[in-house]
């Protein structure tokens, strides 16, 4: 009697003091999953990058299982059981695992397009990671919960299932979509056997899934989503490129410090000369496609089209695949190359501006 007393004791002023410290340690420990992310994936490959995504999806799962299963049988932090003591860890175990996933997602989709076109979609990112004091007070509601989880794991699913298969054509996104979709099914099936009143909650976590997956699938096709896992290392606009041996060699306009720092850059050329644009792309092994340089100039009616070139890359180099395009057909003025890919989702933009030599 006296063990179990002291037991109940020792939960309870551990209920206490995390009870007191939540609001400094639910933010804690998202940030300390955005900084294991930043840290680790910069110095280990894709598939490891991979495991380690779905042992965190795996873990966040089974933490909001033992959240709704405890609270559904057996009242919110009461009993000095395992499970008892579990459910009081579960809610941070789950905002770490949502910083990580979150940050993983951002660090793959910043680097797979030009954030011009791909804002929409890593706002929704940040948003997710940086409002620590909204989730603070509604990630334990199921229906927010659920959706965050949710879309992570379609987020995940999205980058890992193209570089598994090596393609990035838009039936193996919609794959993605549907494997996640299924698989959410099945766990939200599991949690309404846990927690029957969940079936009845509103706003619903299973239309919140269903939109989720709508708004993603129209993102992708409006060209809102990256083309994951594709990435650009280099990019520039350049007077020369011409490769010797294995390598590169670019000529480029001499620029100070204070030049470098503007995204623009300047070249002083004549008619009938050639302007180059090189790009080095990062692609998972195995993974093949083709990738387009579409030349454009500014005129009062906006962005104009003039050229689109295309070469074929094979991925695996990590430092990337090299190459270039270029033109002699130019006047002066503001001119910009997306790099895309077949189907038009932009990787990355090099910005530049022709003028006459002096």
């Amino acid at each position: 009697m006296l063990t179990t007393l002291k037991s109940i004791l020792r939960f309870h002023a551990l209920k206490r003091i995390y009870t007191k410290h939540e609001r400094r340690l639910v933010p804690a420990m998202l940030l300390g999953g955005i900084m294991i992310d930043v840290i680790t994936f910069r110095s280990i490959n894709l598939t490891t990058a991979f495991t380690i995504l779905g042992i965190y999806t795996l873990l966040c799962a089974a933490m909001i299982t033992v959240i709704h299963h405890y609270d559904a049988t057996r009242g919110l932090l009461e009993r000095p059981t395992f499970l008892g003591y579990l459910r009081l860890v579960a809610p941070l175990i789950v905002q770490f695992t949502f910083g990580a996933l979150l940050s993983a997602a951002l660090i793959f989709y910043w680097f797979s397009g030009s954030f011009s076109v791909s804002w929409p979609f890593l706002l929704i990112v940040v948003v997710l990671m940086t409002a620590n004091d909204v989730l603070r007070e509604h990630y334990l509601r199921p229906t927010v919960q659920l959706s965050v989880f949710y879309f992570v794991l379609f987020a995940t699913l999205a980058v890992a299932i193209p570089s598994l298969i090596g393609s990035i054509s838009p039936i193996v996104f919609i794959i993605a979509g549907v494997v996640s979709l299924g698989l959410m099914s099945a766990y939200l099936f599991l949690l309404y056997r846990l927690r029957p009143d969940l079936r009845f909650m509103r706003p619903s976590p299973l239309i919140s899934v269903a939109s989720i997956f709508l708004l993603m699938n129209a993102a992708y096709f409006l060209n809102i989503i990256p083309p994951i896992p594709l990435s650009l290392v280099d990019a520039g606009a350049y007077y020369s490129v011409e490769r010797q041996g294995s390598e590169y060699v670019l000529i480029s306009q001499d620029e100070s410090w204070v030049e470098r720092l503007s995204p623009t850059q300047h070249l002083q050329v004549s008619a009938g000369e050639r302007v180059y644009v090189y790009a080095s792309i990062f692609a998972p092994v195995d993974l093949h496609t083709t990738i387009a340089h579409d030349w454009q100039y500014f005129t009062p009616q906006g962005w104009q089209s003039v050229s689109r070139l295309s070469y074929t890359i094979v991925g695996g180099r990590q430092d990337g695949y090299r190459g270039y395009s270029y033109i002699t057909s130019h006047r002066p003025g503001k001119w910009r190359v997306d790099v895309e890919t077949p189907r038009g989702q932009v990787i990355g933009r090099v910005v530049f501006v022709l003028e006459e030599p002096n």
